[in-house]
This record gives C-alpha cells, sequence and structure tokens, in this order.
C-alpha cells in the first residue's frame, strides 16, 4: 500500500469504483477529499460513452461530490479525439447517448444515416432492430465499424446489462467484419489520459473494477494498478487471469484509510 500512497497521479475507473448507478460507494468520498487534501493529480477515466463531462459532474454531485469537469475522460472523448486525428471531417452513423452524440459533434463529425464513413456503437438505452439492422446494411456496404469501449457487461444497482460489445456483437456477426474498440484497454485512451494528468506512467497508479479492461490497460501502459473488489470482478475470478494488480482492496476508501493509519 506505500507505494500506492506515494504516487503522484491516479486515473480511476467510475462505475464500480466510485458508484452503482445512483448510489456512492462506502469511502468514496473520503478516497475524493485525500486526492485533493494530498495534492493528487487524478483523473475519472470511464470506458462508458453515455454522459458527457458536464453530466458526470452533475451525476457525482447528486452524491455529494464536488468533481470540477477537467477530472474526467471517457470513451466518447476518446473516440471522438481517434476520428478528429484519423479522418477530420468525416461522417458517421451514430448508436449511442448524449456523451457520444456531443463529444463527434464537437470534433466535427458529421452525423449520416445514409451513406457514412463510418457506423459508431455506444451504450445507449433504446438500442433496438432498427438500429442494428441499419447499422449492419451501412456496414455491408462499406462503412467502417468502431466501439466505444470492448467491455461486454457493466454493473447497475439491480444487477449486471450488457455493455457497449455485447451491443455491437450481432453487428460484427451478420457482416463478418471486426470493430475497432477505443476505450480501455486500448493504448490510445491511456496515452491521452497520462497527457491530460499531466503525469508520466511510473509515477501513476490505475485503479479500477475489471481485470480485462482496467487493470491490463495500467498494466500495458507501465502504470502500478490497483483491482476493487467494489464492481465486476470478485477475488475468484482473478484466477482467470495470467496477469495480476498490484494491490487488491475492498474499495477505494482502502486507500485513505492505510493513509490516516500511517
Amino acid at each position: 500500500m506505500e507505494r500506492i500512497l506515494e504516487k503522484k497521479g491516479f486515473i480511476c475507473d467510475m462505475d464500480g469504483v466510485l458508484y452503482h448507478g445512483s448510489r456512492l460507494l462506502p469511502g468514496v468520498t473520503e478516497f475524493v477529499n485525500w486526492l485533493k487534501e494530498e495534492g493528487k493529480s487524478y483523473l475519472f477515466l470511464t470506458n462508458s460513452s453515455q454522459y458527457t463531462p458536464l453530466e458526470l459532474r452533475h451525476k457525482l454531485g447528486r452524491m455529494g461530490l464536488d468533481v470540477e469537469e477537467s477530472h474526467f475522460y471517457t470513451s466518447a472523448l476518446a473516440t471522438a479525439h481517434f476520428l478528429k486525428n484519423q479522418a477530420p471531417g468525416s461522417s458517421a452513423y451514430v448508436v449511442g447517448a448524449n456523451g457520444l452524440q456531443n463529444a463527434l459533434y464537437d470534433a466535427g463529425i458529421v452525423y449520416d444515416d445514409v451513406n457514412p464513413d463510418y457506423v459508431i456503437i455506444g451504450e445507449t438505452s433504446s438500442y433496438n432492430m432498427e438500429m442494428i439492422t441499419k447499422a449492419i446494411r451501412l456496414v455491408r456496404g462499406g462503412a467502417r465499424l468502431i466501439g466505444t469501449n470492448s467491455d461486454l457487461t457493466a454493473p447497475t444497482e439491480s444487477g449486471i446489462v450488457p455493455a457497449c460489445r455485447a451491443l455491437i456483437a450481432p453487428i460484427e456477426v451478420a457482416t463478418g467484419k471486426q470493430a475497432y474498440y477505443v476505450g480501455k484497454p486500448n493504448p490510445l485512451m491511456m496515452r491521452t489520459g497520462l497527457k491530460l494528468l499531466g503525469a508520466h506512467s511510473a509515477e501513476t497508479v490505475m485503479i479500477g473494477d475489471r481485470m480485462d479492461t482496467d487493470v491490463i490497460a495500467g498494466i500495458e501502459s507501465g502504470m502500478d494498478t490497483a483491482l476493487v473488489l467494489s464492481g465486476v470482478t470478485s477475488r475468484e475470478d482473478l484466477q482467470s487471469f495470467p496477469y495480476r494488480p498490484r494491490l487488491i482492496l475492498n474499495g477505494v476508501g482502502d486507500i485513505p484509510a492505510a493513509a490516516k493509519a500511517k
């Protein structure tokens, strides 16, 4: 734990680490207060593409946490950044919520459901057969397929729900085309996160609740990693992976508790 406490930068996943749905997880308030009091650089980096940074700030604000927009980075922003660099001024048929739609608009990506350059899929509660069918036809017609992230599931207050990769799976199967996934563990998103944080990877810890995205992303980016058991991955699940986090925590509240006990 001492090694983690001394880190200058903290990159944290959100859902399953900070909250479940609308419920703040135990110890999160103490953790965020500790980050601020210790002058740590921190970034809340999420694979969810549903919300804008402003919406995330308000979401946490309703739970009692005051966090500025600059401390959030989402897979929607990463996807928009990727396309702006790869194909500026391109067009896309987009299935996703406000966070993704707004990020692409701000990046100058034009919505097109007739002959787009890309089909982009993110999380949405309005996913339906009409959207799937249109996406399949457009990809078969030559549009390139992009997924905001490769998460199969996401935790909620009422249980596990399908996430981006599960939503994009029928399109991949029906077209024979594999999507390019921008979010964690893609190094593109992690490098941008470190740049926003203003910290070197050796000075930073990645905290998350998923072995297959958060922990592997941290390891491959040269960061120390901490797995919290407050989200998707259980202690028993660790046996399924050939790699290990530096530290296993019940939740992020373990960090300020350990600092206080020093």
